[in-house]
């Protein structure tokens, strides 16, 4: 009887995704990059700087995790400041609107398909399911 040549069989190479490395392959601001998919949700990588806009996702929480620098999420009836190593969870339908002083390295983990900008297209909008 022989074995079925399956995923879970196969002899293959596994190797971690490693942050530094992705971070070096680019330099846009505001543009989320997937490293990983997890069944329907997207772990992206993020470089953010300066002002971003108002919105919400109306179908999904939105998780931040900030890897290096300090983040400001503002709400409209106040804020929430996350530095590295602290993970702020933003419920669905909640508008707001983050903010980095200095460069942030983040981490967003959302469905896959949520744009960046909401239910609001303009010249903020990420392209989406880009992987690097």
């Amino acid at each position: 009887m022989s074995i079925p040549d399956t995923a879970h069989t196969r002899s293959t190479v596994r190797t971690p995704i490693n942050f530094a490395q992705k971070y070096s392959l680019f330099t846009e601001q505001w543009q989320p990059k997937v490293v990983a998919q997890m069944n329907d949700y997207q772990f992206k990588l993020a470089r953010l700087e300066g002002d971003f806009l108002w919105h919400s996702h109306a179908d999904t929480d939105e998780t931040f995790i900030v890897l290096e620098g300090c983040l400001r999420i503002d709400f409209r009836d106040g804020f929430v400041e996350l530095n590295a190593g602290e993970l702020y969870v933003v419920p669905k339908g909640l508008e707001h609107k983050p903010y980095a002083e200095k460069e942030v390295k983040l981490m967003l983990i959302e469905p896959a398909g949520v744009i960046n900008t909401g239910d609001d297209t303009n010249e903020r909008t990420a392209q989406n399911d880009v992987w690097i």
